[in-house]
C-alpha cells in the first residue's frame, strides 16, 4: 500500500500523538488505574499520631491511557481512508 503526503502526514501526527499520551501516563508514575483522589498520611506535629485522609488529585491511569490511545488510532485510520488516492 503506497500512501500519499496526507496519509503520512496523519500517521506521523497520529503516532506522536499515541506517544505524548504515554509520555503524560508516565509522568503520572505509571499507574493502572485512574484514580481522582489518593490517600495520604499526616503527622499531627504536637502529638505524633499519624493519621490518614484522602486528597483529591486526579492521577492518570493506563485505562484511559489506552482508551484515548484507541480513540486516536480510529480517527487517524478513518482520516487515512477517506484520503486515499482512488486512481486504482
Amino acid at each position: 500500500m503506497k500512501l500519499n503526503k496526507i496519509q503520512k502526514r496523519t500517521l506521523l501526527i497520529g503516532l506522536l500523538s499515541i506517544f505524548l499520551v504515554f509520555i503524560v501516563w508516565s509522568g503520572y508514575g505509571f499507574e493502572i488505574f485512574t484514580k481522582s483522589e489518593v490517600l495520604i498520611e499526616k503527622e499531627d506535629a504536637l502529638l505524633g499520631i499519624v493519621h490518614k485522609e484522602w486528597k483529591e488529585q486526579f492521577v492518570l491511569g493506563l485505562d484511559y491511557t489506552l482508551g484515548l490511545s484507541a480513540v486516536i488510532t480510529f480517527f487517524a485510520i478513518l482520516i487515512m481512508w477517506l484520503k486515499r488516492d482512488k486512481n486504482k
